[in-house]
């Protein structure tokens, strides 16, 4: 995924997945609406239906615009949601005292 400058699919994961930082990739989705709507408002996914001349013109109009990836962050967190629940979860057994397994 690293390697493309876009990508098409009609997963909701993936399109999702090429919000994240490590990635950061312009995703053309092949659907007339998805689940990841947060995507589409951010500028990451493009919802492209699935008639292949509307498909390759959007690609081209993408392309032809300077093929940009939206700079702000993935609407979709900051991969850091491992860390801050275990931030959370010590300062909650510190001010609770109950121990949280």
């Amino acid at each position: 995924m690293r390697n493309n400058s876009f990508i098409l699919t009609d997963s909701a994961g993936i399109q999702e997945e090429f919000t994240s930082p490590n990635i950061r990739k312009k995703c053309f989705v092949l659907r007339t609406s998805t689940e990841r709507q947060e995507a589409v408002d951010a500028g990451f996914a493009r919802l492209v239906g699935i008639e292949p001349k509307r498909v390759l013109w959007d690609v081209l109009d993408w392309r032809h615009d300077g093929a940009k990836v939206p700079a702000r962050k993935s609407p979709f967190g900051d991969e850091n949601a491992a860390e801050t629940t275990g931030e959370l979860t010590n300062k909650a057994e510190h001010n609770t005292g109950v121990i949280i397994q």
